[in-house]
């Protein structure tokens, strides 16, 4: 019974990385390789989102798979802004001695692997974008500016007030909308659900705040940018949005919607595959 007990100790210290530091995120590493992937999710997403993507790297790589504070059941702490959190997972890579990962962002972690990418150069060797853009919101306003002193005091309020029942039924009336896999409908609301209230409201506004259109001519290292159908609808926006980034190529999937890793599975991992291979 000792034995038992302490294998499954192990099992938990390999898996739960660096819960000893406290990081705005928790991280679950796996697999093993010298080369190494961070994996950032999306908006109020559980690190689960690529639990079918991270199994078919961790034989060949070391994966770092990260749950952001507030999100998703995990617990929130303070100073929840997008700035904040790039400056933290830089930290978290370079404490770790993690020699140049690659990256791979989910809409919100697909904007913190561009800021990081542009900031940092010299720290990654590649980055892959799923579905985010350098400005989201200048896709419908294209005169929109960030401003520098943005109050999400109301937007904050306006969420923290919101009766749980409400919360959950707008959560749901919005899911037909981010993935058409509907037996990961109800998981991807959950992770809503089970999130923070006021990290939900102030990260919403402050990313909705963000604008990296600028900041992304400084990307050095290959981009891999994939993109659902839809944005193919405004595609000189799209190609606007990313004209100063010249080391990244955009490609749009077949079918689906904002999860494109399970929308259209098969196009999203044979390009992943392929880019990060070569």
């Amino acid at each position: 019974m000792k034995k038992y007990i302490v294998v499954i100790v192990a099992i938990m210290c390999c898996n739960v990385f660096s819960q000893t530091k406290k990081y705005p995120f928790e991280v679950v590493k796996t697999g093993k390789g010298k080369q190494s992937i961070v994996f950032i999710p999306g908006f109020a997403s559980s690190g689960d989102v690529w639990n079918e993507t991270k199994s078919n790297f961790e034989n060949d790589f070391t994966c770092y798979t990260l749950t952001m504070a507030g999100f998703a059941g995990v617990a929130s702490q303070p100073n929840a802004l997008f700035k904040n959190w790039e400056a933290e997972i830089v930290k978290f890579i370079v404490d770790s001695k993690i020699n140049k990962p690659i990256i791979v962002g989910h809409s919100m972690g697909g904007g913190l692997a561009l800021a990081i990418a542009a900031d940092y150069p010299d720290l990654i060797t590649s980055i892959v974008v799923v579905d985010a853009l350098p400005c989201l919101s200048a896709v419908s306003d294209p005169f929109f500016k960030s401003k520098a002193d943005v109050d999400c005091s109301p937007f904050v309020n306006h969420m923290t007030a919101m009766p749980s029942e409400q919360f959950y039924l707008a959560q749901k009336s919005m899911i037909a909308r981010l993935s058409d896999t509907t037996e990961k409908q109800d998981t991807i609301v959950n992770w809503s659900v089970k999130s923070d209230r006021n990290t939900f409201g102030s990260m919403y506004c402050d990313f909705a705040n963000t604008d990296l259109r600028d900041k992304i001519a400084t990307i050095t290292c290959p981009t891999l940018v994939l993109l659902e159908p839809y944005f193919l609808n405004v595609k000189p926006l799209i190609d606007e949005q990313f004209k100063k980034a010249k080391t990244a190529t955009v490609q749009y999937a077949n079918k689906g919607l904002h999860f494109i890793m399970y929308d259209d599975k098969d196009f999203y991992l044979e390009q992943l595959q392929n880019f990060i291979k070569e």
